[in-house]
């Protein structure tokens, strides 16, 4: 039951604000002219009006759309004006209620209503332990979802003058073994705290612009996705240690000792320049010093042959003294 907060009808006082407003007024009118005009064989032309409430609630401002949809009432005359809003005998209403489920296959198969049957599951979700009751914490995002079904195969409406109960066009007869599966999805729509509570708030003048969120609910999910984020944040932080080897350079292991704190990467390229450098100076050096020695040094047969020639000129020295006597 909703509460009582003014004695007047919130839903006329909002339809007349809407035609105060040129951008609510025009596209009011846009979609109340096809959604009210027979044709041959049809109540109207659901097609044509469908796409006029999706732009209605694209293009006109909340405080003038949801104003009209979302009001608060106190009487039968009120509630009855607010259903109304969608003009659902042709936006809403059909000749059979299809099956729920069928009517969600129907609805993936369209790009638009998939993806904001998507969002108003997503940003709809109750959460009993939450303040607002919603998971997201966040009304604005889930009555920003549940317009956003306007327009689509999966309209919802108002399911009576005496409630805020709202689901689209479908029930869950001939369910078969997916009857379970089928009143979960029209219980989401029926009986969802979060939604109620969104459109409670925005009729009591305690919506969004006034309610401030907190911090969603923590679930099983987000614990478990931190701490793997923070466990992978740990074997970053491992992997981003530079290793020691025992083959690098000595000046890269000074180098390492110097950025492990940094965790910098050790320049191996300027070590092996260096080294490399170091080596030809090295092999420079040591070459020219055996090549001096090499210069300066006489070999040991170059001795022996001067002493066995100067050994055979002494001897034939003292041969031709010899001669010389005798004669």
């Amino acid at each position: 039951v909703e509460p009582v907060l003014s004695k007047g009808n919130n839903c006329l006082d909002a339809a007349k604000a809407c035609n105060l407003n040129d951008t609510c007024k025009r596209f009011r009118s846009a979609y109340i002219t096809p959604c009210t005009s027979s044709t041959s064989n049809e109540i109207c032309n659901k097609r044509k009006c469908h796409k006029a409430l999706r732009l209605f609630f694209d293009k006109v401002p909340p405080k003038h759309s949801y104003g009209m949809l979302f009001c608060s009432c106190r009487d039968v005359a009120c509630t009855e004006r607010r259903r109304q809003t969608i003009v659902p005998v042709c936006s809403y209403e059909d000749r059979e209620k299809p099956n729920c489920l069928n009517l969600q296959e129907s609805c993936k198969k369209n790009y638009i209503c998939r993806s904001r049957l998507a969002d108003f599951f997503t940003n709809c979700q109750p959460e009993s332990r939450s303040v607002s009751s919603c998971l997201k914490e966040n009304y604005a995002d889930c009555l920003l979802a549940y317009s956003g079904l306007i327009g689509t195969v999966m309209t919802p409406n108002y399911i009576d003058s005496s409630s805020l109960s709202v689901a689209p066009w479908c029930d869950c007869s001939n369910s078969g073994n997916d009857i379970d599966e089928c009143l979960k999805f029209l219980n989401f729509f029926q009986d969802n705290i979060c939604l109620k509570n969104a459109i409670q708030a925005f009729g009591n003048g305690t919506d969004v612009n006034v309610w401030q969120p907190i911090l969603p609910v923590q679930t099983t999910t987000a614990t478990t996705t931190t701490a793997s984020r923070l466990k992978n944040t740990g074997s970053d932080t491992t992997n981003n240690e530079i290793p020691s080897h025992n083959d690098s350079p000595a000046c890269a292991n000074l180098q390492a000792q110097k950025k492990r704190k940094s965790n910098e990467s050790v320049d191996t390229e300027l070590c092996l320049n260096e080294n490399a450098l170091g080596k030809d100076n090295t092999a420079g050096v040591s070459t020219s010093h055996i090549s001096a020695e090499n210069s300066l040094a006489l070999p040991t047969s170059f001795y022996l042959s001067t002493q066995l020639t100067l050994m055979a000129l002494a001897l034939s020295l003292s041969l031709s003294l010899s001669s010389s006597v005798v004669l």
